[in-house]
């Protein structure tokens, strides 16, 4: 079920699936926005960012690359190292690739990404936008695998189960209290698109294409690694426009989501973060739901006009 990836940008240890979310903006002398995804989901899940971008702006007079990270989807195959420093250094050898000086964006695990590699190359990008992650908090105890689960919910049980096709993939996320009302919206028809492009058959059934070790490792470097959890504070120290943007609602559409006022005054951010709450979303509706991708849209028009 993998949709082909435009591009595909060489490592040291294989190769990064690049998907060009806005065709016909290949010109060399538009603005790119590099785009890193969640924990288990790829790169189509900007699909929906792209669309408002061309809406917008029309084509070829922007750019959005959204890679596969490796160990999901069209990158599933790249070895570790996991973790998100290993991330960075792909991104950071994307952004090579294409050349300029991208807006780098991230959602969730990927803000944590993003804030890595603008935090130890912030030369290599023109700014910083994080969506509902970038910021950490102490790790909760016990296992990663319980900690993960307490945090991401059926996402992560999902990489252990075996569907009978993918219209069965379908109807497990249908039942998502987060997700299931996106799949009967509008951004229906790219949400399938996305959902399927995780998708690989094997001989008992279609799974995720998502590697657990990655998604362990990965998780384990968002919930306690100094670094991480220090580089959206250290890309503000490099003099880098940074803004965050939060979902009121949590991962599975609860009231509580993974920010709110008072755990942003706890994290005592540095003053030069913007902070901008995205009323009426959740942690998936914020990316993949029309309304609130306009928000993302206008955070975007707003780091491209003060940095152009």
């Amino acid at each position: 079920m993998n949709v082909v990836p435009a591009y595909t940008v060489e490592v040291p240890d294989g190769t990064i699936a690049v998907h060009d979310l806005i065709p016909g903006a290949a010109s060399a002398d538009v603005p790119v926005v590099l785009a890193v995804h969640g924990i288990t989901a790829n790169g189509l899940a900007w699909q929906a960012l792209a669309d408002e971008l061309v809406r917008r702006h029309g084509t070829g007079t922007i750019r959005l690359l959204a890679p596969d990270l490796r160990g999901r989807a069209s990158s599933r195959g790249v070895p570790g190292p996991y973790g998100l420093a290993t991330h960075a250094q792909d991104v950071l050898a994307v952004a090579s690739a294409f050349g300029g000086r991208p807006l780098l964006i991230g959602h969730s695990m990927g803000a944590f990404v993003a804030a890595l590699a603008a935090a130890e190359e912030p030369e290599r990008y023109r700014s910083l936008l994080l969506v509902d992650g970038g910021l950490g908090f102490p790790a909760p105890a016990g296992a990663i695998d319980d900690a993960l689960a307490a945090v991401i919910g059926p996402a992560m049980a999902r990489l252990s189960m075996v569907f009978d096709s993918p219209a069965d993939h379908l109807a497990f996320w249908r039942r998502h209290p987060a997700v299931g009302p996106l799949l009967a919206g509008q951004s229906g028809a790219i949400l399938r698109r996305y959902l399927d492009h995780d998708l690989v058959q094997s001989a008992d059934g279609w799974r995720s294409s998502c590697v657990l070790d990655a998604v362990r490792a990965d998780g384990r470097d968002v919930l306690a690694d100094p670094d991480t959890l220090s580089a959206a504070s250290r890309a503000v120290g490099a003099e880098m426009d940074v803004e965050l943007l939060w979902a009121e609602r949590g991962l599975m559409d609860e009231p509580q989501g993974l920010y709110d006022e008072e755990r942003l005054a706890a994290l005592d951010l540095p003053g030069d973060v913007r902070v901008t709450a995205v009323p009426d979303t959740n942690h998936y509706s914020v990316i993949l739901d029309p309304a609130p991708v306009a928000v993302l849209a206008d955070a975007i028009d707003r780091q491209l006009a003060a940095t152009r």
